[in-house]
């Protein structure tokens, strides 16, 4: 069960600082505790007041994402130090993380062997398999939710965040959804299938090969393209973008691709993995050999940061257009329901929705 801090205020620990980011239930700030100066991140969320509106974020969601960040204490996950709750708002006190984000500072370099990627990649991998014996998927492991915690550090410690799609899967359950990000979703989830742990390893199978090539496995010109590529398995190795990519890589990408989540690697035997963990010094000599499509991946970067930047201008306006459609209505006199946001990120669609589709053009 989720422990909430219902005795303090959180202004009464902690000096609140300026606005980090924002999103559709409320504002990430840097907050000071007053005790000992440290800084960390408040994420201020606001809380539905009643079950039928639509303003704001469910407590049993709040409470979901509390729960599992409270059984997550490794170095390679964002550390939840406390949890305060208002009538209308929940506050969590987070670790800040001022890194940026793990593919803003690999496309800053200009020559990276697979050593390095692979140095990134076990501390991925020892953060989700911490998380997975625990019987916790994140279910939304992506580029923008892998951090560092200061990229200016010699060797800067990978961070995985944003846990608001993450499920404790109990024994005899059987647990769907229909969320994520299309490019990084597997078979299971856009065929309504229940989920394992293996969603995630399919989404590391993904970022691999795109840190590697510099190219998304299948992305097409739509997101039903997309989830069509994936259901199929239609990818490849492209010769002229993994000219430079070991076979141990494509090796170890290919033992995530696998349709059957029973089939596809753990975290655990990724490790063992030898593009991971080399057997012979042949296979450190070919890895150190191999090298990151540096040319491909910077273009891939500046692409996704540019949609990022597009989707939250595009959202923002949207939701400007929305506050004056709902003050126009009420001074018309008009009977309202509550005025509504997207729901989801703009990088988050629900899958439902494209396999609708995908199902009536069948």
């Amino acid at each position: 069960m989720a422990v909430f801090n219902m005795l303090e205020n959180v202004e009464d620990l902690y000096e609140i600082g300026e606005v980090l980011g924002s999103g559709h239930f409320g504002q990430v700030r840097e907050v000071r505790e007053r005790a000992t100066g440290a800084r960390w991140a408040g994420k201020f969320l606001k809380i539905r007041k009643c079950a039928s509106s639509r303003l704001g974020m469910e407590r049993k969601n709040v409470e979901r994402e509390v729960e599992v960040l409270q059984a997550l204490q490794h170095p390679n996950i964002m550390a939840l130090k406390d949890v305060f709750e208002s009538r209308a708002e929940v506050v969590l006190v987070l670790e800040l993380i001022s890194g940026g984000e793990l593919f803003d500072f690999i496309a800053e370099k200009e020559n990276l062997t697979e050593s390095d990627a692979i140095d990134f990649m076990k501390q991925i991998l020892l953060g989700v398999g911490f998380m997975h014996n625990k019987q916790i998927g994140h279910f939304d492991l992506k580029p923008e939710n892998i951090m560092l915690s200061d990229k200016m550090a010699p060797n800067p410690d990978i961070k995985i965040i944003d846990f608001g799609l993450a499920h404790c899967l109990q024994s005899g359950e059987e647990y769907r959804c229909m969320s994520g990000t299309p490019q990084y979703i597997s078979p299971e989830v856009i065929n309504y299938e229940p989920l394992s742990t293996a969603v995630d390893m399919w989404s590391i199978g993904v970022i691999t090969y795109i840190l590697l090539s510099g190219l998304s496995p299948f992305q097409g010109d739509t997101d039903e393209e997309t989830l069509r590529n994936i259901i199929a398995l239609n990818y490849k190795f492209d010769d002229h973008h993994f000219s430079m990519t070991s076979a141990m890589a494509k090796d170890f990408i290919q033992k995530l691709f696998v349709k059957d989540q029973n089939e596809r690697m753990t975290a655990e035997e990724c490790l063992h993995h030898p593009w991971i963990k080399p057997l012979t010094r042949k296979q450190v000599a070919n890895r150190n050999r191999s090298s990151i499509n540096m040319k491909t991946f910077k273009k891939f970067n500046a692409k996704r940061k540019w949609k990022m930047s597009y989707n939250m201008v595009w959202m923002c306006n949207r939701l400007h257009r929305l506050k004056l459609l709902c003050k126009t209505s009420a001074q018309a006199g008009e009977e309202l329901r509550p005025c509504e946001s997207d729901q989801e990120d703009t990088e988050t669609k629900p899958a439902s929705l494209i396999r609708r589709r995908l199902s009536n053009s069948s």
